[in-house]
C-alpha cells in the first residue's frame, strides 16, 4: 500500500475527493477541513493500492494538485485492513511489480545532483580501486565497486530516456560524467605522488595482474554482464524489491576502470588507458541501455495493466 497526504487549497478539496472516493483501490480516505496553511486549505489522506498509484497521481496532476499544493507519496511498511487487503488483491497486476513513476522520477533527481557527498564517494571509491590494482586485490576491488554512487545516475538516464524528463538527463550525464573526471582526476594526483615517494611503480601497473586484468581487457562479456547488472538494477529501484542492487555494484566494473585510467595517465601507459577507457565506456553504454529497456519495458507492462483496470472500473462504477 501507498500512503498519499494531499494538501490543496480549499477550492480543489472537492474535486479531489470526486477523483478518488470512487476509486475501488483507494481506502482510509480522510479530509482535515481548514487544517492546512500554507496552501491555506484542507488535507487529504488515503491510501491506495501500489498497483494503482500511478492512475491515482495522474488524476491529481490533471487537477492541477501540485501546481497549487502538495502531495506527499510513502510506501506503507506494515498495515492490517481487510478492505485495504481487498483493495489490493483486486488491482490488477501484482504489488511488488509496480513501479509508482513519480517515486522514481523524485529519487531520481534527488541521487544525481553532482555535490560534495557524491564527488568524495566517486573519489575514495576510485582510490580504493586503485590501491587494489597494486596489490592485484580482487577484494579491494568489490570493496571499490559497492563504494561508488555512479549507478544512480546511470539508472537516471533511463528513467529521462523514457520519460522525457530531458532536463534529468543533462543533470544525470553532467553528473555521471564529472564524477569519473573528478575521480580520474585526483587518482592521478595520488598515483604521481606515490611515484614521487616511491611506493608506486611502473611495474605495479604495466605488469602481471591475474587477479584485477579484467579491468583493462574488455571483451563481449563485459558489456553482456553490463545489460544484465543494470537490468536488474532498474528492476531492484523500481520495484518492492531492492535486494539486488549489492550485486549490481559487485558486477560492473567501472570504478576500478576509472582508476586504472588514472594510474595509466600517470605513468603515460597508453595501452592501459585505452583499455580501460574502453571498459568503461562499454559498461557505461551497456548499462544505460539496459536500463532505459527495463524501463521502457515496464512501462509498456504497466500502460496495459492500466487499461485493464479503466475497463474494469467501466464494468462496475
Amino acid at each position: 500500500m501507498q500512503h498519499l497526504r494531499i494538501t490543496v487549497p480549499a477550492r480543489l478539496t472537492e474535486p479531489v475527493l470526486a477523483a478518488v472516493a470512487d476509486d475501488p483501490a483507494v481506502t482510509t480516505l480522510t479530509v482535515q477541513r481548514g487544517s492546512a496553511l500554507r496552501p491555506l486549505g484542507d488535507v487529504i489522506e488515503l491510501d491506495v493500492a501500489r498497483e494503482a498509484t500511478n492512475d491515482v497521481v495522474d488524476a491529481l496532476r490533471r487537477l492541477g494538485v501540485p501546481d497549487h499544493g502538495t502531495v506527499h507519496i510513502a510506501a506503507v511498511p506494515t498495515w492490517l485492513s481487510r478492505e485495504a487487503l481487498t483493495a489490493e488483491q483486486e488491482a490488477p497486476g501484482h504489488s511488488a511489480d509496480a513501479v509508482v513513476w513519480a517515486q522514481v522520477a523524485h529519487q531520481s533527481y534527488a541521487e544525481t545532483e553532482l555535490n560534495w557527498s557524491y564527488g568524495s564517494f566517486m573519489v575514495l571509491a576510485t582510490l580504493l580501486a586503485g590501491i587494489a590494482i597494486i596489490l592485484d586485490s580482487q577484494i579491494l576491488v568489490i570493496g571499490a565497486m559497492v563504494l561508488g554512487p555512479e549507478f544512480a545516475a546511470i539508472a537516471a538516464l533511463g528513467v529521462a530516456l523514457v520519460r522525457r524528463r530531458y532536463q534529468l538527463l543533462r543533470r544525470a550525464t553532467v553528473t555521471l560524467l564529472g564524477g569519473f573526471a573528478v575521480a580520474i582526476l585526483a587518482t592521478t594526483g595520488a598515483t604521481l605522488l606515490g611515484r614521487a615517494l616511491g611506493w608506486v611503480t611502473l611495474r605495479d601497473v604495466t605488469g602481471p595482474r591475474p587477479g584485477t586484468g579484467f579491468i583493462y581487457t574488455p571483451d563481449r562479456w563485459s558489456f553482456i554482464v553490463a545489460l544484465i547488472a543494470a537490468a536488474a538494477g532498474v528492476l531492484s529501484l523500481t520495484s518492492a524489491r531492492v535486494g539486488g542492487l549489492s550485486g549490481v555494484f559487485i558486477s560492473v566494473t567501472t570504478i576500478p576502470a576509472a582508476a586504472n585510467v588514472g594510474m595509466a595517465l600517470a605513468f603515460g601507459v597508453r595501452s592501459e588507458v585505452v583499455g580501460s577507457s574502453l571498459q568503461l565506456a562499454l559498461n557505461l553504454v551497456g548499462m544505460a541501455a539496459a536500463g532505459a529497456l527495463t524501463l521502457a519495458l515496464q512501462q509498456a507492462v504497466w500502460a496495459r495493466v492500466l487499461k485493464r483496470r479503466v475497463r474494469a472500473r467501466a464494468k462496475h462504477p
